[in-house]
């Protein structure tokens, strides 16, 4: 079944993306911690990969992923968890090396299982409105869009091979 991304600006700061998955939120959780199972979906827009995906999974701990084009540009970004309550919740910070969004964003991850099916709702909280707009206006939620429609996949898998 083929779930929609709903994208909402609960703040002048935020954007909230609310997404289906037909997997249990174990296995959601997994996908957005563990490396292997992140680069098959997390690659970005098309003519990019996933070069670079090192997670320290642990309150306080580190993550860095680099996407690469094809034509040798790359796109990297570092975190710090915040928050983790294995499967629910993620609280990280993050930072891209070309800081379009002027600071650090908060991202908030909370994961719901209902009926077997897991309800993801990820809100980023930008340091101002026009960062947000920015993110709004470059086709954030379209990239999110396709990753998670990867995302689909790599879930597929994995409830089969449960």
């Amino acid at each position: 079944m083929s779930h929609r991304l709903e994208v909402t600006t609960p703040s002048d700061r935020e954007i909230a993306m609310t997404r289906v998955f037909d997997a249990p939120r174990e296995l959601v959780f997994d996908c957005w911690t563990i490396p292997a199972l992140l680069k098959r979906w997390m690659t970005g827009p098309d003519g990019w990969s996933f070069a670079v995906c090192n997670i320290d999974l642990r309150v306080d701990g580190q993550y860095r992923f680099v996407w690469r084009h094809e034509d040798g540009r790359d796109m990297g970004m570092t975190g710090t968890y915040r928050e983790i309550i294995r499967p629910e919740r993620i609280v990280s910070v993050e930072l891209f090396d070309m800081d379009w969004t002027d600071g650090e964003a908060r991202s908030t991850l909370v994961l719901i299982e209902k009926d077997g099916r897991t309800i993801s709702v990820n809100t980023v909280l930008y340091s101002s409105r026009e960062a947000r707009n920015g993110a709004i206006a470059i086709g954030m939620a379209k990239g999110v869009e396709a990753g998670y429609d990867r995302l689909d996949g790599v879930l597929a898998e994995q409830v089969a091979a449960s």
